[in-house]
């Protein structure tokens, strides 16, 4: 398998106050992990800036010219009570936008099987009209529209196992049949959304996990729910929101995976991806907030996406 990974140190300037849990150090901590030998093979490549006018396919115009102007030109500007900008912010985003949607054009030409885009700030609480926690721009529903316009892709399938329910992507997708959105997350927890009932078109599979459980019942999640509408929704593209705060390090949540939950549930939609896209998978980064459990969890992805 050929396994490309973008990054790029403008991702390193989105800036957050002291003690914020989404920081630079995140990365920093990714960037440590992935300089090991182990992964000398990975395709490593700087990401682009994006096409500002993609950000349009799964937001509005007005809501697009309202986080530009909440950008401040020093300091750290407030979006709300989780979610700020620093003047670097804008380009961050729009940089994060670009990685995913070239990682999209390089799996369809067959420049790599599959990708992991360690960005920042993430995406997938941006709903259509409202960016909120930490998120600014819905990274991967853009990414799922950009192979749809650009590439004539019928199905994309976006799988999210950031402890944190999705909202912004089921929001964005809601009444489209053509994109599956399968999420694995705690709950009760922020955002509040996610209850199985919340199905969209049929296209939305939530699979809530409850407080302090562990590796069985998520790997039961995926292969009761998650598995079994990728099979039946048979994707073009499978697109990953890699956040690793169901990790049991994380400060943010309670449920109690290990990196190995990771590389095992990697495992299971590279194997989905072969039989019905063509390898075709793209991983974004979003959560993950321990910076050793992120940096392990992170480690073990990478490494069976390179494993095949």
């Amino acid at each position: 398998m050929t396994t490309r990974l973008y990054t790029h140190p403008i991702f390193l300037e989105h800036l957050t106050p002291p003690g914020h849990p989404e920081r630079p150090d995140r990365l920093r901590a990714i960037e440590r992990v992935l300089d090991e030998e182990a992964f000398a093979a990975l395709d490593r490549i700087q990401a682009p800036e994006g096409d500002e006018a993609t950000i349009l396919y799964a937001h509005p115009a007005d809501f697009v010219a309202r986080v530009r102007a909440a950008i401040p030109d020093e300091g750290i500007a407030r979006i709300d009570a989780d979610t700020t900008a620093s003047p670097k912010s804008w380009q961050a985003a729009i940089t994060a936008i670009g990685a995913a949607n070239a990682a999209v054009d390089d799996v369809f030409s067959g420049r790599a099987d599959n990708v992991f885009v360690a960005a920042r700030p993430p995406g997938h609480h941006a709903e259509k009209t409202t960016a909120m926690g930490f998120c600014l721009f819905n990274t991967a529903a853009i990414a799922a529209r950009y192979a749809q316009k650009k590439h004539g892709v019928e199905r994309v399938a976006i799988v999210d196992w950031d402890v944190h329910h999705g909202n912004g992507t089921q929001d964005i997708f809601w009444d489209d049949p053509s994109v599956l959105y399968c999420s694995t997350h705690q709950m009760p927890l922020y955002p509040g959304t996610g209850a199985k009932t919340e199905t969209g078109a049929g296209n939305i599979v939530n699979a809530p996990l409850a407080p302090q459980t562990g590796s069985e019942v998520f790997r039961d999640a995926f292969l009761s729910r998650v598995l079994p509408a990728l099979d039946n929704f048979a994707p073009d593209l499978i697109i990953i929101s890699a956040g690793f705060d169901a990790h049991h390090r994380d400060p943010l949540a309670e449920i109690n995976l290990t990196e190995d939950d990771f590389d095992w549930a990697t495992g299971q939609l590279m194997q989905r991806a072969a039989r019905h896209s063509g390898n075709r998978l793209v991983s974004l980064l979003e959560g993950g907030y321990d910076l050793q459990g992120l940096a392990f969890s992170v480690a073990a992805h990478v490494g069976r996406l390179m494993k095949g």
